[in-house]
């Protein structure tokens, strides 16, 4: 199998699986209201060879109240070290996946990304698409031997708070359209979005849980002022919904987007930083 580096869709997958190639699979899935849900749905059912990648243990680390947001990443020497623990081997394929539109899949997606690996994707349609497809599913939790797994340099960008309001481009948040605007807040303690910002929700990246065609994706980021080479940078509620975007712009063909991985629940820790209401 070529390698697949922004989507992957299900019969690829299936039959990466059954050649038993060398491919890793992670299933991503979470809830921000219950901690618990992505390992019980896990252990309950996942996509055969999958290994369980908890967004907030592995691939976040600890909150700093008053100081990080609520997703911080970890460094990437601990992530490195979780990619060998998982087994990971350099030059392998690796596809994340998930139950809710790609958003958590598309964080493990950039991280790994993240560490100069190239041949990572996400499953276009998470597990509802296998199942769908009538593939499959185990509850037996596959352990792989511990790798030597090295990562490379960043294919990345990213920046820290400090760095968005002066940073050159176009600012774009992933969240929907009310919360963008302050009139609704349910997650953090303070509502509205970074001033410059706009709008760009990482739900219209889909169509009934797929994503748009790589056509249909840039015209979407042209009609939001975005030109193939324009410098961009993406950020979220948390970081992880902004990575979707990022995915997005690159299957689009854009140029490799900015994170702020801090996103907008670091933001308004510090209240010198200003927020902006409205559209």
């Amino acid at each position: 199998m070529a390698d697949k580096r922004t989507l992957i869709e299900v019969p690829d997958l299936h039959v990466a699986i059954d050649a038993e190639s060398n491919c890793f699979v992670f299933d991503c899935r979470f809830s921000l209201s219950n901690d618990r849900y992505g390992a019980d749905a896990f252990a309950e059912n996942h996509i055969p060879t999958a290994q369980f990648a908890d967004l907030k243990l592995q691939l976040s680390t600890s909150i700093i109240p008053g100081k990080t947001g609520r997703h911080p990443l970890p460094t990437r020497e601990a992530f490195t070290r979780q990619v060998q623990n998982w087994g990971v081997t350099p030059g392998a394929q690796v596809v994340a996946y998930d139950d809710g539109n790609g958003i958590f899949a598309s964080r493990l997606w950039w991280m790994f990304r993240w560490l100069g690996h190239e041949a990572v994707a996400v499953l276009n349609g998470g597990i509802t698409a296998w199942n769908e497809a009538g593939f499959g599913t185990t509850t037996e939790a596959q352990q792989f031997d511990a790798s030597s797994f090295q990562g490379g340099s960043p294919l990345t960008k990213s920046i820290n708070a400090d760095d968005v309001l002066s940073q050159p481009g176009l600012l774009t948040d992933a969240r929907d359209l009310p919360r963008f605007k302050g009139e609704i807040e349910p997650i953090d303690p303070v509502a509205g979005h970074i001033p410059g910002a706009i709008c760009l929700p990482f739900l219209e990246n889909l169509n009934d849980g797929y994503f748009k065609s790589a056509g249909e994706l840039r015209q979407r980021f042209q009609d939001a002022g975005i030109k193939t080479d324009s410098q961009v940078t993406c950020y979220c509620g948390s970081g992880v919904s902004a990575a979707h975007n990022i995915l997005a712009l690159l299957h689009a063909g854009f140029d490799e987007p900015v994170l702020y991985a801090g996103s907008w629940s670091e933001w308004i820790t510090d209240p010198e930083r200003p927020v902006a209401i409205g559209e």
